[in-house]
């Protein structure tokens, strides 16, 4: 038998979408929205995963970590830092990215420990 994953009757608890609603802010949640945008392009996955890995790391580095060509990681780095999520640092002609703060490592690290849990339902 199909399961039915949707309400079959219409029942709207009010008191508690008007107290959503009072919290949600949409440009807060188009901006978060973005960042979940940024990491869901494969190749910025494995340079975030990377970087929280390994603290810092110079685009060469990346480049060869994710199998691209400097000029390719360097476009990814770059719109990661444009996100907020990553920063950089330049060390004479080497330039050393790294994640933006904790919250961002955490990100990453739930979202690997999360995709393992599953994994392991399969």
């Amino acid at each position: 038998m199909k399961e039915i994953d949707v309400c079959q009757v219409a029942c709207v608890d009010q008191e508690r979408v008007d107290r959503v609603k009072a919290i949600l802010n949409p440009k807060v949640t188009k901006d978060v929205a973005k960042i979940f945008k940024a990491l869901s392009d494969d190749t910025r996955m494995k340079i975030a995963y990377s970087l929280y890995l390994e603290d810092e790391l110079c685009v060469c580095d990346v480049g060869n970590i994710v199998g691209a060509s400097t000029a390719t990681a360097s476009h990814h780095l770059r719109l990661l830092k444009n996100m907020g999520l990553a920063k950089y640092r330049k060390e004479g002609k080497l330039v050393f990215y790294s994640l933006t703060d904790e919250h961002v490592k955490q990100l990453i690290s739930i979202a690997f420990e999360h995709q393992k849990e599953l994994s392991t339902l399969d």
